[in-house]
């Protein structure tokens, strides 16, 4: 039996991880909104102990942008998602996980929520209210 909903809850989950993304892209790539920008999250990359930190992180800041974006207009969907899963693992991986689950503490609990949300649109699609299906 269909859930007539299903949809409608793809369009939401979308969206909200879509907007966190673009919100964080802007943080990275740009600066805004207090963000780091380009010269922070290459310090961060660096820190991770990551090889040509100012490649990966254009590629960082850039795929969380555009991966956004993506999401929200559901272009390309299941693409957009898994890229932000394999950001949210490396960013559990090597920065929250050794915190442990709190977010209070800085753990891994929210990325954790992201990925599984993100895993979930990589395995589900867009749903109908998407430009996906109209290209």
């Amino acid at each position: 039996m269909e859930n007539r909903f299903m949809d409608l809850a793809l369009l939401i989950v979308r969206i909200a991880v879509g907007v966190i993304f673009v919100a964080h892209g802007l943080q990275k790539t740009f600066g805004l909104f207090g963000g780091p920008g380009i010269e922070g999250v290459t310090s961060m990359v660096s820190g991770m102990g990551f090889q040509h930190p100012v490649v990966w992180a254009w590629v960082l800041s850039l795929t969380e942008l555009i991966s956004g974006i993506m999401l929200i207009f559901g272009i390309f969907p299941r693409l957009s998602a898994l890229l932000i899963a394999i950001i949210m693992g490396v960013a559990i991986y090597k920065v929250h996980g050794p915190k442990g689950f709190f977010a209070m503490q800085g753990g891994f609990e929210y990325p954790f929520l992201i990925l599984a949300s993100s895993i979930a649109l990589a395995l589900a699609g867009a749903g109908k209210f998407s430009l996906f299906n109209r290209l």
